[in-house]
């Protein structure tokens, strides 16, 4: 007779085999692998772009923060900040500069993630001490790399509570607005901002393809060969696939990766962001 734990085994089995086969279809990796909830939890992760209006439970932002806070974060300096936004004129006037996009309205609580200079800049004038080091590009580098890392820290723990989420990078499409609509000091511009709330089951989604680890994973050192023609074939077969699954007009993904960095024009507005930053507050020598 078979055991509990034989069940359990052997459920979990499948459930890795099922996500695996979703998050790379025709590159899914073979044999086998360690496995637990928190693995599962991040490969089933999709991007959730219809919400409920149902509000958040009682504490969930400050455990959702928390958690970003957890993240690592260089030199321990953790240049990063986060506004919470749930007023719905406020939602509306983002989601203006961020294209239009509803589900920013429908989401109960955007996140707007701010790469932050401002305390530091802040306790160097409190203490007559110069901080001259945070006008160079490494500091806004290390601002905007602990800024991601908290945020998808943010990401798992909301997903491990049941909730969905989108990240919105057209918040960049015009900092300078946004840094006024949110009140941000000098040296603090938003990088981008995440929905966050329950997904509404109608406008449900599936899991999106990744490109086949063998375009992504080296060992030892980089080789260009480990992607192949027909690797990138087959990854939009797979994306085209998808879309149409999701009722999506089919597009290759190499057609939209080229098409997404033709030119200063294709980059909709975000070809101005140095200058954007540096206006900011964000000297980046």
């Amino acid at each position: 007779m078979e055991t509990a734990e034989h069940a359990r085994a052997a459920h979990s089995h499948q459930r890795a085999k099922k996500a695996i086969k979703a998050r790379y279809r025709s590159a899914a990796p073979q044999g086998e692998g360690p496995w637990n909830d928190t693995i599962a939890h991040m490969l089933e992760h999709r991007s959730v772009r219809a919400y409920k209006s149902d509000a958040l439970p009682d504490g969930a932002l400050e455990r959702i923060v928390a958690a970003a806070q957890s993240a690592a974060t260089s030199s321990n300096m953790q240049t990063w900040s986060v506004v919470a936004v749930a007023d719905p004129e406020r939602k509306a006037r983002l989601a203006k500069i961020a294209g239009n996009q509803k589900h920013i309205l429908q989401c109960p609580v955007l996140l707007v993630w701010i790469a932050d200079h401002s305390r530091i800049r802040a306790l160097g004038e409190s203490a007559g001490a110069p901080v001259e080091g945070l006008d160079y590009f490494e500091s806004f580098l290390v601002a905007a790399v602990d800024t991601a890392l908290a945020a998808q820290n943010a990401v798992v723990a909301a997903e491990s509570l049941g909730l969905g989420a989108v990240y919105i990078g057209a918040l960049r499409n015009n900092p300078e607005a946004v840094a006024a609509e949110l009140a941000l000091p000098r040296g603090a511009a938003a990088m981008f901002g995440l929905c966050l709330g329950y997904a509404d089951p109608a406008g449900a989604s599936d899991v999106k393809p990744r490109l086949p680890q063998t375009s992504v994973f080296h060992c030892e050192q980089y080789d260009p060969g480990r992607t192949t023609s027909e690797a990138l074939a087959a990854y939009d077969a797979d994306m085209q696939a998808f879309q149409s699954e999701q009722g999506m007009a089919p597009a290759p993904w190499t057609t939209t990766a080229l098409a997404r960095f033709r030119n200063a024009q294709s980059l909709n507005g975000r070809d101005r962001l140095k200058a954007a930053f540096r206006a900011l507050g964000f000297a980046m020598k």
